[in-house]
């Protein structure tokens, strides 16, 4: 059972009033009473957007209020965990650590123990084959010459591993990379996450109503420098579905 004692935020509303009124006022407006009560995406799905960018971002400022919102918005520990994991790969292993000494005491003082965490190897999920060819035989012909490593290690630990891991349903974790993406402004990495997201479940409205969470967690900036990105991508889409309906 969850202590009543556990501390919920490295900062209280009153601390930002006192150096911010008006950002103090805007939090509370803007994105507490608004920004994530808005219909089309779930607080579960803002938990994890919200995370990932904070992750992504290293601000570790948010993570006790908001790892704590994600656990209280229906993600597991065990989801929260392998959240960790995979922005390792694609944050950063530092990134990912800076998470770990407070998902460590938040775990304590709720009575999570190891065993209810994923387990380090697991049976994978099924693997596309032909689609997973086709994304390596590109990557080989495009930068095999380059960086063989990577190349190598993209196959062997993101795509026939990190991936095909059950502890994140496929969605949730095209929705985490897509937003660390977003978040650390990494725009050429869109367009094949965002369409992969697509194909895994995320609706264009939802990837949409992504945008507009990121702007308050990532900042304006990252978010108008996806858009173009974006925009092309619903576009190239809709264009498809429409060829397909005729």
């Amino acid at each position: 059972m969850e202590s009543t004692n556990t501390p919920r935020s490295a900062l209280k509303p009153d601390d930002i009033h006192k150096v911010s009124p008006a950002l103090a006022s805007y939090t509370q407006r803007a994105i507490t009473e608004d920004l994530w009560k808005r219909p089309d995406l779930s607080s579960r799905d803002r938990s994890l957007i919200t995370v990932a960018a904070l992750i992504a971002r290293m601000q570790t400022i948010g993570m006790l209020h908001y790892f704590n919102i994600a656990l209280d918005c229906g993600v597991t520990p065990a989801e929260l965990s392998e959240v960790v994991l995979h922005l390792a790969f694609y944050s950063g292993w530092s990134n990912a650590l800076a998470a770990v000494p407070i998902l460590k005491d938040m775990f304590a003082q709720r009575g999570v123990a190891t065993h209810q965490l994923p387990e380090v190897s697991p049976k994978l999920l099924p693997l596309n084959e032909e689609a997973e060819r086709q994304r390596a035989t590109t990557v080989e012909q495009n930068f095999g010459a380059v960086a063989p490593g990577v190349v190598q290690y993209t196959t062997d630990l993101l795509f026939r591993d990190l991936w095909l891991r059950p502890a994140l349903a496929p969605r949730d974790r095209s929705l985490i990379t897509v937003s660390a993406l977003i978040a650390s402004g990494y725009v050429p990495q869109i367009t094949y996450h965002l369409n992969r997201a697509m194909d895994n479940g995320l609706t264009q409205q939802q990837a949409s109503e992504m945008l507009t969470h990121l702007a308050f967690y990532a900042g304006w900036p990252p978010v108008f420098s996806a858009l173009p990105v974006v925009k092309d991508i619903f576009a190239k889409r809709s264009g498809s579905t429409s060829k397909k309906g005729s």
